[in-house]
Formats: structure tokens, sequence, C-alpha cells
């Protein structure tokens, strides 16, 4: 049996013959289309990279929408993708400040034994950063 090769207008055209023609509003979403509805724009961290040494991942944080509470056990390279500033709370309810200049990039160091923080963008655009934690260098807190 010999296989049949179409190109995707093909495909397109006759998928388009066995269901209903175009909706009456136009013709039918694109994948650009279909993808700008789907709601992308939630604070979120997207793991880059990981190996023995470090753990990378990149940190978007929207405004009004929190990281969930959390630590970081140890050091860490952060590198300001975009500029804003970020509230940072305690498990205690006490805050700081940090502000982040994009293109610049910044030294922390672990978390105190015991401490969670979550991450609070109050601006009115995201903040993106890069964190580039260490691995096996233990907790800090001294």
């Amino acid at each position: 049996m010999k296989a049949a090769k179409y190109g995707s207008t093909t495909f397109v055209v006759m998928l388009m013959a066995c269901t209903s023609s175009m909706p009456e509003n136009g013709p039918p979403p694109t994948e650009t289309d279909l993808r700008s509805t789907i709601p992308e724009e939630i604070t979120r961290r997207v793991p880059q990279f990981e190996n023995e040494h470090v753990e990378v991942w990149k940190s978007i944080i929207m405004p009004n929408q929190p990281l969930t509470m959390h630590r970081h056990d140890n050091p860490r390279a952060l590198i300001a993708l975009t500029g804003g500033t970020l509230r940072v709370v305690n498990q205690d309810g006490d805050t700081r400040d940090m502000t982040w200049e994009a293109g610049s990039a910044y030294w922390l160091e672990a978390d105190p034994p015991g401490e969670l923080h979550g991450d609070v963008n109050e601006g009115l655009e995201p903040v993106e950063v890069i964190v580039v934690q260490l691995k096996g260098v233990g907790t800090g807190g001294s």
C-alpha cells in the first residue's frame, strides 16, 4: 500500500470540508490566537538547569500574585531580567523590600534556619529574575 503525502494546507482544506464551514464571525482561530487565550500570566518558577553544583530557575512574579511561602537553604545569585521591587514577607509577618535593577546581578545568603518567606510584587509590571542557587553549601543562618 502506498502512503499518501499531503501538505498541511491540503489537510486543513480537507478538514474544513469535513466539518462545518467557517464560523459566522470569520475564519477559525489560528494557533497564535489559541496561545494568546491561554492564561500564562501567573506567578511561577520555570526550571532552567540543574546539576550536582547548582539549581537554576526563572521566577516570574506577577503583580499581586505572591510566590508561595518557601525558603533557601543555600546561598544564591540572582540576575534581574526586569527591574522592580518585591516585598519579602516572612511567616511572622515581618517585611522588607528588595529592589532589583534590570540587567544587574545580586548575591543572597541562605535564609536563617526555619524561616519561610513569600515574595510579593506590588508593582504594575511582572518582575522576572534568574536564580542560580548553590547546592551542598549547607544551611545558613549564622
